[in-house]
């Protein structure tokens, strides 16, 4: 029998905790619940998920806190729930490392297509590049097992879930002026809204990553009215 994709949800309303443990283990998936960080810590010490679904405000520590405490740790796919509606939130989060965001209220069957998406995505990506361990590009080698960058210079760079599904997406389109649209659906598998800034976010990210300078970068490019190019080579490493 096919193992059930694990989806930990970390919210403090009761109802909607319930609700979603409910919902998603109707659709497939095995939930566990917490209800604030010191709960989400546990559970994570003893069973890795696959996906955390991360309220913004939290008793005792944040989401912000606990995402950058995730990131620091791990590259398990992250979404933001937030009642806060206000864009700076949003950017925020994407900056902290989550993978997408969600404002409340919201559907139970959107959070399940965007659950969906991220996790699709993630394998998709990890299928495509399956004949390469490695890539090479710019002096940079993207470990693709332990998803992480190793600099020229022997620095291991982490990555987050988002942030590695990102520069796997321009690896395997080196050259190729991507539109903030096809990013989007092709790491998250869904288009993105006119006011919608967290491939830019993300990119941003990336190029701290790289080591790119943002106001001259020579690895991610910004191409007017068309999106960003990966403007390297990339070489494949069995």
């Amino acid at each position: 029998m096919e193992e059930q994709d694990h989806v930990l949800v970390v919210d403090d309303d009761s109802e909607l905790r319930a609700l979603l443990a409910e919902y998603l283990g109707a659709n497939g998936y095995r939930v566990s619940v917490a209800t604030d960080g010191r709960e989400m810590h546990r559970l994570l010490e003893s069973d890795r998920p696959d996906l955390v679904v991360l309220d913004l405000m939290l008793p005792g520590d944040d989401g912000l806190a606990l995402c950058r405490d995730l990131r620091a740790n791990s590259s398990i796919p992250v979404i933001m729930l937030s009642a806060r509606r206000d864009e700076v939130d949003r950017i925020v989060g994407i900056e902290m490392g989550a993978d997408d965001y969600l404002g409340k209220p919201f559907s139970p069957r959107e959070l399940l297509a965007r659950i969906r998406g991220i996790l699709r995505r993630t394998r998709a990506l990890s299928r495509e590049l399956v004949d390469a361990h490695r890539v090479r590009f710019a002096g940079w080698t993207l470990d693709l097992t332990a998803r992480h960058l190793l600099a020229a210079d022997g620095v291991v760079v982490s990555l987050s879930s988002a942030e590695f599904r990102l520069l796997s997406v321009f690896v395997e389109h080196p050259n190729r002026v991507l539109d903030r649209d096809q990013l989007m659906d092709l790491t998250l598998g869904r288009e993105a809204t006119p006011l919608d800034r967290s491939i830019d976010v993300q990119v941003s990210r990336l190029r701290q990553r790289l080591r790119d300078d943002a106001r001259n970068p020579r690895i991610i490019k910004t191409v007017r009215n068309g999106g960003y190019v990966l403007a390297a080579a990339v070489e494949r490493v069995p």
